[in-house]
């Protein structure tokens, strides 16, 4: 029998006093959160690995105590805005640490949140840069949007406030003017946005009826919770997306990749909303100015014909032959009652009449002169 055999429990007193030999100070350092997890007790429980090229190198688990969770996580939120979540890049000082009978663990006392703040403008450039690379940042640019966009498609989660602001603002705009808006629900925040709104932008086209414009809804955040915006695969959907595409994400000092290759970005969704009724209110007065120009121009030739019937009638009311008689003029006729306009159409014994203004005169032809 092998002589070299020791207990479990001696194998495991060594490995900690390695590592507590191997470690005696705490040290900073680099991981991606896998999972994280705060339990009743306020403890924090956090699983660290490192990828590269889709394959996990490291994985170890971390604890923050109860102790000193309430304040580190106060602080990153106050840095960065957003708690510690799934797939964020940290860099903590730790403790490492051996249990006989939990393994190997990290117990952590410090995360630097300018880190991860950073980690995450990084992936923001990496994502431009492919997209440039690709020639697809100005994709979108090069659609033919609808003039008056009908039917809009919008990606959001249902209960999201900026949703129901976009709906209020477009039913409620003050021309009536009507809209059909089709919800296509999806994760708008975490590590499971990214494929969710691909998903979505998937969805709306394979829809049997084509959509006008493709909506991306998103209220205000932390920049780490809008950080899922510059995802290159859900920034390469949207870049490629056959439908014009126009985001609402976040607040003014927020600009994301998402925004940047969408056809058009604006910073709240009751600004999208005010867009689209822009467009109709600019077409309905175009319309309007068309009418009024045509009436205008009806209203001109009528007074011009109203002109011209009041020229006509005063030449008619001129050449009356009673207002030539009452000239001093008069008018012969014979016994027919027809005009002779010539002393020749006459012979002597021929009767005839001689109409005045007043009057008339019926006589005989005596004798006939000409000029002659």
């Amino acid at each position: 029998m092998n002589t070299d055999v020791i207990d479990l429990l001696e194998l495991q007193l060594l490995m900690k006093e390695g590592v507590e030999d191997l470690f005696p100070q705490r040290l900073w350092v680099r991981a991606e959160i896998a999972s994280v997890q705060v339990k009743a007790n306020g403890h924090c429980y956090i699983d660290l690995c490192q990828n590269q090229g889709g394959r996990v190198l490291a994985k170890a688990k971390a604890v923050i105590w109860r102790s000193r969770y309430l304040p580190l996580a106060a602080y990153f939120r106050e840095a960065t805005g957003g708690s510690l979540a799934a797939g964020m890049e940290i860099l903590a000082r730790v403790q490492p640490s051996y249990s006989e009978l939990y393994g190997f663990s990290l117990s952590i006392d410090e995360i630097e949140p300018q880190f991860t703040l950073g980690a995450a403008e990084l992936e923001k450039r990496r994502t431009i840069e492919r997209l440039s690379g690709d020639g697809l940042m100005d994709a979108q640019k090069g659609l033919e949007a609808a003039a008056l966009p009908y039917r809009l498609a919008v990606i959001s989660a249902a209960s999201a406030a900026g949703y129901g602001d976009f709906c209020r603002h477009l039913e409620g705009n003050p021309y009536g003017f009507r809209f059909s808006v089709t919800l296509f629900e999806a994760t708008m925040q975490g590590e499971n946005a990214p494929q969710s709104i691909t998903d979505a932008l998937q969805d709306v086209q394979c829809a049997a009826n084509p959509f006008d414009a493709v909506l991306i809804l998103r209220g205000g955040g932390s920049a780490l919770d809008l950080a899922c915006f510059d995802d290159y695969g859900m920034c390469l959907a949207i870049a490629t997306c056959p439908v014009p595409v126009f985001t609402a994400i976040g607040h003014e000092r927020d600009n994301h990749v998402a925004d940047m290759v969408a056809y058009c970005a604006v910073k709240t969704p009751t600004a999208l909303a005010d867009l689209f009724i822009d467009a109709y209110a600019a077409e309905d007065e175009r319309i309007s100015s068309f009418s009024t120009r045509l009436r205008t121009a009806f209203l001109s030739r009528l007074s011009a014909m109203d002109a011209r019937l009041d020229a006509l009638g005063a030449r008619i009311r001129a050449a009356d032959p009673r207002n030539v008689l009452s000239r001093g003029y008069a008018l012969i006729t014979g016994a027919d009652t027809v005009v002779r306009k010539s002393a020749s159409a006459f012979a002597p014994g021929d009767e005839l009449r001689v109409v005045f203004s007043d009057g008339e005169l019926r006589a005989s032809v005596f004798e006939i002169k000409t000029n002659d």
